[in-house]
């Protein structure tokens, strides 16, 4: 731990987030998941059917990215498309598949906080959760 922090507030959040990212992705490795994929399997579960930019619009991701991520999801058969509501566009939505492969990961997702909230503790990751939060909505 270093008594002076970076001057640079995205090179500081970019850091956190690459951490975290890896506490998150040992322990969903079980599941053959990594974050990002779970990610999408739960916006999914939770808002799906949705178009790609929907979705990505829901992870605050861009659309290549969100497309690079779902490639390995289609081709395991965890996510499907089928025609949107306008007719016109695809939407995507998890297949049966994905949602038992999605329902086996979420305990490791939940030891995936917990370990976080271990290492960092829980009232300062409420706050961390309430903070970051607000940039995502302020910028």
């Amino acid at each position: 731990m270093t008594d002076r922090p970076s001057p640079c507030h995205c090179r500081v959040l970019r850091e956190a987030t690459r951490r975290t990212t890896q506490l998150y992705d040992r322990h969903l490795a079980p599941s053959g998941l990594r974050l990002g994929q779970y990610s999408v399997l739960a916006v999914l579960a939770r808002a799906g059917p949705l178009t790609v930019g929907a979705l990505a619009e829901a992870l605050v991701m861009d659309r290549t990215a969100t497309s690079r991520t779902l490639l390995p999801l289609q081709r395991d058969g965890l996510v499907g498309s089928g025609p949107g509501r306008d007719g016109r566009s695809r939407a995507l939505e998890l297949t049966p598949t994905g949602r038992e492969r999605l329902a086996a990961a979420r305990p490791l997702w939940l030891d995936a906080q917990a370990a976080f909230e271990t290492a960092y503790g829980s009232e300062e990751a409420r706050d961390l959760g309430r903070s970051l939060t607000r940039v995502v909505e302020r910028i």
